[in-house]
């Protein structure tokens, strides 16, 4: 009698247990895939991603017939260093065939690669020369502007995204760590009252500040937030990829051998940004008590 043949019973070589995930969609919640524009996929974790882009001329009224001087533009681009996040476990082949244990380990992974790539993105230090990559974090660029502080009122705020749309930014999103958002909600409409600006105090505030969507991050240190433009942050984001094996050595690149019973699972990501135009930061108090 013949049997069916299944990826259940033949050998592992035949079905191998590798799957790639959109970073949206395992990852959804990473402040790069909210706060940045996706502009190439990498495979690789020393790749340089080349964004073209166009820096814009200067156009002007011409008297009819007169010759229209020519004014080419200029071609740039913004090379994007990548740098790849990765987390490996090894688990009895017991303890991960119990009906739990695969989407728990899943849903931890996932959380543990969104944290790596937060506090990369945002806080992570300017590789040494002549050292490319890993790329470092928002809070690192140069040339961000300093908004000064938010005091007693969003006076400071309002100026702020002002100055960076005069340079010709367009805001998407505020993000703020928490003690500065904790600062802000406590702001209160005028000396005399208990009432806040942002919401009632009965209920929690809306995370929208002057129309933006405000993202609270624990890696942004200190009563500090940022005004980030979405489109003048290019990133590059590879595929997340979940690799189950029964071999030892599984976290090395050389092959080995077979190892019955205990089982590894490794999940990567690959990512980068770079910022084209740069975000305002910004510093939040109250109470006239100014943060170092």
């Amino acid at each position: 009698m013949s049997s069916l043949i299944t990826t259940g019973n033949s050998a592992a070589s035949w079905s191998p247990d590798v799957n790639t995930f959109a970073p949206d969609t395992i990852v959804p919640e990473a402040l790069i895939t909210q706060t940045s524009t996706r502009v190439a996929q990498v495979d690789g974790d020393s790749q340089f991603v080349r964004a073209a882009f166009i820096r814009d001329g200067v156009a002007g009224f011409v008297p009819e017939g007169d010759e229209i001087e020519i004014d080419n533009p200029e071609l740039d681009e913004v090379v994007i260093a990548t740098g790849k996040v990765a987390k490996l476990a090894r688990l009895s082949n017991e303890q991960y065939h119990q009906s739990a244990t695969a989407p728990m380990i899943a849903r931890s992974f996932g959380r543990s690669l969104t944290a790596a790539a937060d506090a990369a993105y945002i806080a992570a230090p300017n590789p040494a020369a002549p050292a490319l990559t890993p790329p470092g974090g928002l809070l690192n660029a140069s040339g961000i502007v300093d908004g000064g502080v938010i005091d007693g009122n969003l006076d400071a705020l309002v100026a702020g995204i002002a100055e960076v749309e005069g340079n010709l930014a367009q805001p998407t999103h505020i993000v703020a760590s928490p003690e500065a958002w904790g600062r802000l909600r406590q702001l209160r409409v005028g000396t005399d009252y208990n009432a806040t600006l942002l919401g009632a105090g009965t209920e929690d505030a809306a995370r929208v500040l002057l129309g933006l969507p405000v993202l609270v991050s624990p890696f942004i240190t200190g009563s500090t937030l940022m005004v980030l433009d979405k489109s003048a942050i290019v990133s590059a984001i590879g595929d997340v990829r979940v690799a189950v094996s029964e071999h030892a050595l599984f976290n090395a690149t050389r092959p080995c051998c077979a190892r019955p019973g205990v089982l590894v699972q490794r999940s990567r990501s690959r990512s980068a940004w770079r910022s084209s135009r740069l975000p305002t930061r910004r510093r939040s108090s109250q109470n006239n008590a100014r943060p170092s």
